[in-house]
């Protein structure tokens, strides 16, 4: 893949059109992995008032994105973490740790006020450097 070449990856999301965005975008070595919220197959939120599961939801479609895209999880640099609850970080905290004990990216913890559906209470995005 050159460096001038764009691979855009969609989960299906019907925000992405509306929106305008791609779930990922990988420009040469380069793959962002846009906001990701924990949203199931049947459009729904996945693990309703749950930290620790809706944020192995957006780990999941995440990781399926970075694959689509030529990546892997230990491609990883940077992670960030947006919580509507900072106090429940450790649940979140521990979901990440299970996916990069030993990647160990940068990453970032924030809150914020809130995400578009009420239900979602964390999202995730990733940076990705393929060698």
């Amino acid at each position: 893949m050159t460096d001038r070449t764009r691979h855009l990856v969609s989960s299906g999301s019907p925000l992405e059109p509306r929106i305008g965005f791609s779930r990922a975008v990988r420009r040469g070595a380069h793959v962002a992995v846009a906001g990701t919220a924990p949203i199931g197959a049947d459009g729904g939120t996945v693990g309703k008032g749950d930290v620790y599961a809706q944020t192995v939801r957006c780990l999941d479609i995440a990781e399926a994105a970075l694959q689509e895209a030529g990546a892997t999880l230990a491609d990883v640099v940077r992670t960030r973490i947006m919580l509507t609850d900072a106090t429940r970080w450790s649940a979140a905290a521990q979901a990440h740790g299970e996916r990069f004990a030993t990647v160990r990216p940068a990453c970032t913890f924030v809150e914020v006020s809130r995400f578009i559906d009420p239900d979602w209470l964390v999202e995730v995005e990733l940076d990705a450097i393929v060698d």
